[in-house]
């Protein structure tokens, strides 16, 4: 299934998208369909509740229920507002205020090549704040103060789906619910400072602290357009991602090409973080960021940048000043 998060009210409604791609909310279907004399299906309110409760068995119920029903019963959830045209869907992101986001970085050997950073042992990772969280869509706002070195970052994700401490690698795999994308959207006035030889480790420290704060910048972290269960991903060793800026080609990878495999990253963030259902880990950035292109290139005001992984989806978000 595909999830998604509806952009109705304040905290949006979970819906997901059908096959023939028209897009159902959950909330106003379970009404709908009990009213029209079936099993009642109650969900919670949000996809981050439907993981708590472990309701995706009852999402899949209501979905085959309005996929084989009636021409009467499809009628009444369009009169309802319950089932919406693909091209009138606003969504949010999946997911759109995770108690915790942990971003993976150092991830990929051709993105280390590229920035000119060893392979490290063990996984490296910080946090993003949830409000940086945008949906597919939302404009990526430039920060007045540091908007001339903004880059993007595409990159494959986690949704956690059940409480998970302390796992082994070869049971990490059973708590995730699916995969989504996030742009980890960078301002990198520090980087060139954080990576510099000779410095005083204090400089280092203060310089690298201020490059994790440019990644918390509000919608510098765009998420979605979907959670994609992860029954339907066969091999999340093996997706292609890329990212397009107004068109171009930045980024083409294999998640082959991870240095951690998803399970061993997962077990390792679990020995440290006691991770809930809905929280997010994104497995970090492949080669072709614009920081490390020569001459280096940066988002601008009117951009459009793409990500697409397969299985997954599209993230789309247009970078815009104010």
């Amino acid at each position: 299934m595909k999830l998604v998060t509806l952009d109705r009210g304040q905290s949006g409604s979970p819906g997901v998208i059908l096959s023939d791609g028209t897009y159902l909310d959950l909330g106003t279907a379970g009404r709908v369909v009990g009213e029209a004399g079936a099993d009642a299906v109650v969900l919670s309110g949000s996809v981050m509740g439907i993981l708590a409760a472990e309701q995706l068995q009852d999402v899949r119920r209501l979905v085959d229920l309005v996929e084989e029903g009636s021409g009467e019963m499809r009628a009444a959830l369009k009169a309802a507002g319950g089932l919406i045209d693909a091209g009138d869907a606003q969504l949010m992101a999946p997911i759109p205020q995770p108690s915790l986001i942990l971003a993976h970085g150092m991830a990929y050997r051709e993105h280390l090549e590229e920035m000119g950073v060893p392979i490290p042992e063990e996984p490296t990772w910080f946090i993003k704040a949830s409000s940086s969280v945008v949906g597919s869509g939302a404009p990526i706002v430039l920060p007045r103060d540091h908007g001339e070195m903004v880059d993007w970052e595409g990159e494959f994700s986690i949704v956690i789906g059940r409480p998970c401490y302390r796992v082994k690698p070869d049971e990490a795999m059973d708590y995730v619910a699916g995969y989504t994308i996030i742009n980890d959207v960078s301002a990198r006035d520090w980087v060139a400072s954080a990576l510099s030889p000779g410095q005083p480790p204090i400089d280092v420290i203060l310089a690298w602290g201020k490059n994790l704060a440019g990644k918390q910048y509000p919608s510098f972290t765009p998420m979605g357009p979907v959670l994609v269960t992860a029954d339907e991903i066969s091999d999340c060793h093996d997706l292609h991602l890329t990212t397009t800026v107004n068109g171009e080609v930045m980024q083409d990878a294999n998640t082959s090409d991870l240095i951690f495999r998803i399970d061993e990253l997962i077990s390792h963030l679990s020995q440290w973080h006691a991770l809930q259902p809905g929280d997010v880990i994104s497995t970090g950035s492949p080669a072709g960021v614009g920081y490390a292109r020569d001459p280096k290139i940066f988002l601008e005001h009117g951009d459009l940048v793409e990500i697409t992984v397969s299985g997954v989806g599209t993230l789309s978000n247009p970078v815009m000043k104010v």
